[in-house]
């Protein structure tokens, strides 16, 4: 009878040993972080928006700059440039002096009074006139070339004062445009 309480005992020795108290596991640790205020939070890379790109708008093409006009009028018998045209003058003066490999050629134009000798002549004053006043603003020689049409180019052709009006003129004519 030894025999079986003694085997009784050491099999609840060991049970007993086997049980133990379950011990609570140590809670994870929490780090606790402040933001510095030197460091900013994190964030997404900014994006910068897409510019379309640019329209360059040629100015001696846009309607609405004072380059896309190019005739400069005069009176009957005239080759002085009326104060009315001045500022178109300086304009395209100072387009001449900003852009250097800007060339223009100047067409002189008479109505079709008188003779054709004295009309060439005239025509050739005008322009010479509008190149002298364009060089004078900056522009330089070797940009402007002055000829005349006499009455050869009418844009009128009627027989009157205001048709006449408008063939008494000085065209400017950039690079590629004559």
């Amino acid at each position: 009878m030894t025999r079986p309480i003694l085997l009784s005992a050491i099999a609840i020795v060991l049970l007993a040993a086997c049980q133990s108290t379950p011990e609570a596991p140590a809670p994870a640790g929490v780090e606790e972080r402040a933001p510095t205020p030197s460091a900013p939070p994190p964030s997404r890379p900014s994006v910068e928006p897409v510019k379309p790109p640019a329209i360059s708008v040629n100015p001696l093409k846009d309607p609405n700059n004072i380059l896309s006009k190019r005739s400069v009028y005069f009176d009957f018998d005239s080759d002085a440039i009326k104060p009315e045209y001045v500022p178109l003058v300086e304009a395209h003066a100072k387009y001449l002096r900003d852009n250097r490999g800007a060339k223009i050629l100047i067409q002189g134009n008479a109505d079709e009074r008188g003779s054709r000798e004295y009309n060439i002549g005239l025509g050739q004053r005008r322009a010479d006139v509008l190149k002298k006043r364009l060089v004078l603003l900056g522009a330089t020689d070797g940009q402007i070339e002055s000829v005349s049409l006499g009455e050869e180019k009418p844009v009128c052709t009627e027989h009157d004062e205001a048709c006449w009006a408008k063939n008494r003129r000085g065209d400017m004519l950039y690079g590629g445009e004559y």
